[in-house]
């Protein structure tokens, strides 16, 4: 019964998010001058690596794996207000000879921003974040393998009002000084991610500043650093929690490119070691 209650709440919160992308959805198709205020793009990235090996007297396995990356901006502007909301989602999958398939990578991570303009470049904000992941992660350095994550387990939803210094599209800070954090996991990894036993949410307040930078390195290579973190007023403010991502995209002609994926997350809720994560490969690129 409990596990339903919680599968529930996770399902209202996401019903929740797809109403207010179907507001914005609506809103572009409710009339043609509306339309001009809204802008939109999207892209699906594959990036592959393979592998194999033949009498290759070094040793070696034959390995194949791939990675799904689905990224999507709406953003709505008008006068001095506007609204920014953004999608990232990625899944990827290896297969090594003599130890099958696992997951190599998975997030879901939902953005949204309304501002209104206070004086040159600053407007006051109001935002929300969601991140979690699609499906069950595992820790394979042991023996048995354990389940160490599921859909929304865990999950995190962030959101306060603040300031953002917005320059361009291609960089923007925002200060939230009163922000509300909500952490939730499922019934299984109860008295984890921070929560206490027996227990299956965590909630705190504390201060949250973003920073997005996206710039040309040279010609057809890019970089784009997303970077977020948070301090608990109400208990070890000290202990900062940050969230960075890097990502380097090589363009080699419209469809295929050389991306490289650096993330790091600092959470002693989640662990208490830093945690690291690097992609690198040929991408397939769709722009729509």
């Amino acid at each position: 019964m409990t596990f339903v209650k919680y599968t529930l709440q996770m399902k209202n919160i996401f019903i929740a998010c797809a109403f207010l992308m179907s507001i914005s959805i609506f809103a572009q198709e409710k009339k043609a001058d509306s339309t001009a205020n809204w802008t939109k793009k999207g892209v699906v990235s594959l990036l592959f690596n393979q592998a194999s090996f033949s009498n290759w007297i070094s040793g070696g396995e034959n390995a194949i794996s791939g990675t799904v990356s689905i990224n999507y901006d709406f953003n709505y502007k008008k006068g001095n207000w506007a609204w920014d909301n953004k999608i990232i989602t990625k899944y990827g999958i290896s297969n090594i000879s003599g130890t099958g398939s696992r997951k190599t990578d998975d997030q879901f991570e939902f953005n949204s921003l309304i501002s209104k303009k206070a004086s040159n470049n600053w407007s006051y904000s109001f935002f929300a974040n969601i991140r979690t992941q699609f499906t069950t992660g595992y820790d394979y350095s042991i023996a048995e393998k354990t389940s160490t994550s599921d859909f929304f387990a865990p999950g995190y939803v962030t959101l306060g009002p603040g300031l953002i210094y917005k320059k361009s599209d291609n960089f923007n800070i925002n200060l939230a000084p009163s922000t509300a954090k909500a952490t939730f996991v499922s019934t299984d990894f109860s008295g984890q991610y921070g929560t206490k036993a027996g227990e299956t949410s965590l909630y705190q307040v504390g201060f949250y500043a973003s920073i997005y930078y996206k710039a040309s390195l040279m010609e057809n290579i890019t970089i784009e650093h997303i970077f977020n973190t948070y301090a608990n007023y109400l208990e070890e403010p000290q202990n900062i929690d940050i969230n960075y991502q890097v990502n380097i995209i090589m363009q080699i002609n419209k469809y295929l490119s050389t991306n490289l994926n650096l993330h790091m997350i600092v959470d002693d809720n989640a662990s208490t070691a830093v945690q690291f994560k690097q992609l690198f490969g040929l991408g397939v690129n769709y722009i729509f």
